[in-house]
């Protein structure tokens, strides 16, 4: 029975988590959605916790930055380890 609850738990963040990677402002909206239906019930912690993050750069969701430079400057360089 345990073991249900936990499958079943990981097929719905995989949902979601893939759901948010495909389409993301569907994903905004229908958040946003459920996070002002929860502060109208008065849940305010579950609608602080769904509500979604506004997003740097593009608004697409796809994790790009609108200011590349600052980008390129924090990139790290890869080292070649030596072994002794």
């Amino acid at each position: 029975m345990v073991s249900y609850l936990i499958i079943a738990v990981l097929v719905l963040w995989s949902a979601i988590y893939t759901f948010k990677k495909i389409f993301p402002q569907s994903a905004y909206s229908v958040f946003s959605a459920l996070a002002r239906g929860c502060e109208q019930r008065g849940w305010m912690t579950l609608a602080k916790w769904l509500r979604p993050t506004m997003s740097a750069g593009c608004s697409g969701g796809c994790g790009c930055s609108a200011d590349s430079s600052a980008q390129s400057k924090n990139k790290v360089t890869v080292q070649a380890v030596k072994w002794k």
